[in-house]
C-alpha cells in the first residue's frame, strides 16, 4: 500500500511526532529534504539538510535556549540549553572530571557485557530482549559507577529517567497526565539528587560526583544548584542515548545479514559501524535552537527571535551529502554525520558511548548463533526526539563462549 505524504513542512513534522509513524519516519525527512530550510505554521523553523544543519550548530548567532533575545535566561539551567560563556564555564568543569574517568575503560565494559550475556547462558534455543537485557543496563551501570550512585538506587533512577525524557517531546504531543507524572518526576529526582549530593559531601570519594563537588575554575565555580542541574544531566544523558544507539544498531544488523556476518569475522569493523548507525538511525532525532540575530542561509532569512528545529535524522539522510543515503553501508566513508551534536554542544559522553555500542553489538555478532528478530518492527519508545526501540527480542540457537576467557 502506497502511503500520501503531506507536502507542507508543519503536516511532515506533525506526522514525524505522531507515535504510528515511531517505526518508520525516514519517507517524512526524505521529503523534508526538499526543501531544507522552511518555516511552519506556528512560526518555527524547520532545518533539514545536512550542510544547513552543520552551519547552525557552529554559528554562534544561535541559541540553545531562549526564545526571545531580549528575555532574561533562567539562573540555573543545564548544559544542554546554556550559552557561553557559562557554558563554557560548566562544561569545562564536567570535561576536566569526566574525561579521565573514561580513559581505559574497555576492559570493564567488556566484561560488564559479558556478564550480561552469561545470563542466558544454557539457553537452547534462546530469547533475549536486547533492550532490557543489554541496550539498557550496560550504560546505567557505567553512568551509575562514574557518579558514585549506589547500586540499590539504579532501578529507582532508571524509572526517574525514563518518565523525564519524555518531557522533552514537544508539549503538544504529551497527555495532561504524562504531564503530571512528568512535575512529580521532576520533584521526585531533585529530592534524589539533593540526597545524593548530601551523602557525597559528608563521605566524598573517588567518583565523579565528587571530582564535581571539589573542582574549580578560575571564571567560576559549580555552585549548590548547578550541581544538581548538572548531576541529573549526567544521570540522564549518560544512558538514554546510549540505550537507543545500542538498540537501533542492534536492530540494523539483524535486518542486514552481510553486515552482522562482516561483524562477526572483523571485530575492527566495529568502529566505522557504529558510526554508521549514529547515521543511519540516530539516538537523537531532532534539536531545538533559536535565533539571537537574523540569519541568511539556504535562500532565505530566518528572523531573529525565531524557534528553529535542526532536524539531525533528517541530515544524516541528505542525499547531497551521503550517496545512497537510505542504505546502511558498515564501512561508510567520509562519514560526517550528526549523531552527536555539533559545535558548542558536541556530546561529552561520545567517547564513552562509542566505546559501549562497539563492545555490545560486536559481542551480539560473534556470541549469538543465529540471532532472529522476534518481531519487525519492534514497539517503540514513545519519544519522538529520544528515539529507539522499548523491546527488542531476538531469539537465538545457542549463547557462544565469552573468547577472553578462552
Amino acid at each position: 500500500m502506497t502511503t500520501t505524504l503531506p507536502d507542507t513542512a508543519t503536516g511532515l513534522f506533525a506526522h514525524v511526532l505522531r507515535y504510528e509513524n515511531r517505526a518508520t519516519p525516514y519517507p517524512y525527512y526524505t521529503r523534508m529534504l526538499r526543501q531544507p530550510v522552511t518555516c511552519m505554521d506556528d512560526g518555527t523553523w524547520l532545518v533539514s539538510g545536512h550542510q544547513e544543519i552543520s552551519q547552525l550548530l557552529h554559528d554562534p548567532r544561535i541559541s540553545a535556549d531562549r526564545l526571545n533575545p531580549d528575555a532574561p535566561a533562567p539562573a540555573f539551567r543545564s548544559l544542554l540549553v546554556l550559552d557561553p560563556p557559562r557554558h563554557d564555564q560548566l562544561r569545562r568543569l564536567v570535561t576536566q572530571q569526566f574525561i579521565p574517568r573514561i580513559m581505559g575503560m574497555r576492559d570493564h565494559l567488556e566484561t560488564l557485557v559479558a556478564r550480561l550475556l552469561d545470563a542466558h547462558r544454557g539457553e537452547q534455543p534462546g530469547q533475549l530482549d536486547a533492550v532490557a537485557d543489554l541496550a539498557y543496563p550496560l550504560p546505567v551501570t557505567v553512568i551509575c559507577e562514574l557518579l558514585g550512585v549506589p547500586r540499590e538506587d539504579e532501578a529507582v533512577f532508571g524509572g526517574l529517567a525514563r518518565r523525564l525524557t519524555r518531557g522533552l517531546d514537544p508539549i503538544d504531543t504529551q497527555t495532561e497526565e504524562e504531564l503530571r507524572e512528568l512535575q512529580q518526576a521532576r520533584e521526585e529526582l531533585v529530592q534524589y539528587l539533593e540526597g545524593l549530593i548530601a551523602l557525597r559531601r559528608a563521605a566524598p570519594g573517588d567518583d565523579l560526583l565528587s571530582g564535581l563537588m571539589s573542582g574549580t575554575d578560575p571564571e567560576g565555580g559549580m555552585g549548590p544548584v548547578d550541581l544538581r542541574v548538572t548531576l541529573g544531566l549526567l544521570l540522564i544523558a549518560g544512558h538514554e542515548t546510549t540505550v537507543n544507539l545500542i538498540a537501533n544498531g542492534t536492530l540494523a544488523l539483524l535486518r542486514h545479514p552481510d553486515a552482522l556476518a562482516r561483524l562477526r569475522a572483523e571485530p575492527d569493523l566495529a568502529t566505522p559501524l557504529v558510526e554508521e548507525v549514529l547515521r543511519y538511525d540516530p539516538p537523537v532525532q531532532m534539536s531545538g535552537r533559536s535565533t539571537l540575530a537574523d540569519i541568511d542561509i539556504a535562500g532565505t532569512t530566518i528572523p531573529r527571535g525565531a524557534r528553529v528545529r535542526l532536524m539531525l535524522a533528517a541530515g544524516n539522510r541528505d542525499p547531497r551529502r551521503f550517496p545512497d543515503p537510505d542504505r546502511f553501508v558498515p564501512d561508510r566513508r567520509d562519514n560526517t554525520h550528526l549523531g552527536f551534536g555539533g559545535g558548542l554542544h558536541y556530546c561529552i559522553g561520545a567517547t564513552l558511548a562509542r566505546a559501549e555500542a562497539q563492545i555490545a553489538l560486536t559481542a551480539l555478532a560473534r556470541r549469538l548463533a543465529s540471532p532472529r528478530l522476534v518481531a519487525d518492527p519492534p514497539p517503540y519508545r514513545e519519544n519522538a526526539i529520544l528515539r529507539g526501540p522499548d523491546q527488542l527480542p531476538v531469539s537465538f540457537e545457542r549463547l557462544g563462549p565469552d573468547e577472553r576467557a578462552a
